[in-house]
């Protein structure tokens, strides 16, 4: 036992200091804890009220720093517990992360704090409200103050740094103004911050996929030559990775084994490929790769164009929904890799050999989000699920560009020298009435 001990302790101690420690909040299945650990970063915790992603989150995110930990996974809702909602369990996560983090910061103390907000994308994306439950709307207006909520562990730990990522059109007015409000709740708590809408494309990640991208850094750390501004408030946020390449879908999966549809690989996990029905197989069949749907209306077997598609095409006199029943162009980056990423009536989601009549699989999905092939998504027997996550996620690669950048905008000194004298954090007035979290508890509301 004690050589047990001692190994453990002299494994520990050759492992290197981070250049970051993190938490992560809606981790999800953990591309975005993924990436800050490829970025030299140790990632405390990652925080989601979805436990289905627990296994995944856990088994393919170990730290490289400090102990080699596998990074928790946090289960934790992070609203407030109020009369109307119940299953709010904000003041129970502040309670675990007031045992972690100070923990962390002293075991760690040249390494500045990260955390990383990238709230679930739902509530700003143009699915159909009447495809949802009354229960689901409920839930999704409620999502749309997951930034706030997010916000108030931010004025209570007072990290160094602050990463967000969300889909493009978060900041647009129809959604309330949350992507401009979390930005200004920063402001507000000393941070200086930047905002930019990026495409994945340039960092190396074989897909293109638009996604409005927010970093904030102390302003009493901040590197000068970081802003954008002679004023010091907007930091200059990179729109591209200088030192990657564009990929393509031919270049990121063509090496994987041909599958059939409704076929599995014995040794790739998640390399398996949904059932097509007849009708589908015949579509796709005719299909090239790039191009759009209409091809449909001259196959062998007659116009097999989905009628509903057919009459919209003839109302406006365009080919309308041209992505679905196609291929994937092998010599460009994939379209953004959605949910239904499995299925080819969901985008253009078909393999782009032609002697390959199926969707893609979840393993050459998550490739194209920047996931490393050893990340195993589970359950490994289904689809549905993992293509959930995959299509979810942050892309790994992005992540850990911005974590690296942030990083690296951070004057040193002025850093330790903080860290020594511990700095003030902004009032409870600086976020407004609803402050939970000093001198007050969830009874006591």
């Amino acid at each position: 036992m004690t050589n047990k001990k001692t190994s453990a302790v002299a494994s520990a101690a050759s492992l290197p200091t981070p250049k970051f420690i993190a938490v992560d909040f809606f981790c999800g299945a953990g591309g975005t804890t993924r990436g800050l650990i490829d970025a030299g970063g140790y990632v405390i915790a990652g925080i989601d009220k979805d436990t289905r992603c627990a296994t995944t989150y856990s088994k393919n995110n170990v730290n490289k720093a400090i102990d080699g930990a596998e990074a928790r996974f946090l289960h934790y809702d992070i609203f407030p517990k109020t009369r109307l909602y119940k299953d709010g369990q904000q003041e129970d996560l502040l309670a675990e992360l007031k045992k972690l983090v100070p923990s962390y910061r002293a075991k760690a103390p040249r390494a500045p704090l990260l955390f990383a907000i990238c709230a679930p994308c739902q509530p700003f994306t143009t699915l159909s409200k009447k495809e949802l439950s009354e229960e689901r709307t409920a839930g999704r207006r409620r999502d749309k103050n997951l930034l706030r909520e997010a916000t108030k562990f931010v004025a209570h730990f007072n990290p160094e740094m602050v990463l967000s990522e969300n889909v493009q059109g978060i900041g647009d007015q129809r959604y309330g103004g949350v992507w401009d409000a979390f930005r200004k709740g920063l402001d507000k708590l000393g941070y200086a911050t930047g905002t930019k809408v990026v495409c994945t494309s340039k960092f190396g990640i074989p897909q293109y996929r638009k996604r409005s991208i927010l970093i904030a850094v102390r302003k009493d750390i901040v590197l000068p030559e970081r802003y954008a501004d002679l004023l010091g408030d907007t930091l200059l946020v990179p729109e591209n990775d200088p030192d990657s390449v564009m990929v393509s879908v031919k270049q990121a999966i063509g090496h994987l084994p041909p599958l059939r549809a409704g076929e599995e690989h014995a040794r790739i996990p998640n390399h398996r490929a949904r059932q097509l029905q007849e009708i589908n197989y015949k579509r796709l069949s005719g299909a090239l790769p790039g191009e759009s749907n209409a091809y449909m209306r001259d196959l062998p077997d007659g116009d097999l164009t989905l009628d509903c598609h057919r009459k919209v095409n003839a109302k406006l006199k365009d080919q309308c929904f041209g992505d679905v029943y196609t291929r994937m162009h092998p010599d460009r980056p994939s379209p953004t890799i959605t949910t239904k990423c499995h299925s080819i009536s969901n985008g253009r989601f078909g393999h782009y050999d032609t002697k390959q009549v199926r969707a893609i699989t979840p393993r050459e999905a998550a490739i194209l989000q920047s996931f490393p092939e050893d990340y195993v998504f589970f359950p490994t027997d289904q689809l549905e699920p993992v293509a959930r996550m995959i299509g979810n996620a942050v892309p790994p690669r992005l992540a850990s560009f911005y974590a690296a950048y942030l990083a690296r905008s951070i004057k040193e000194k002025d850093f330790v020298r903080a860290s020594r004298h511990q700095v003030s954090r902004p009032s409870a007035s600086a976020l407004g009435a609803n402050w939970p979290f000093e001198g007050r508890t969830a009874r006591s509301r």
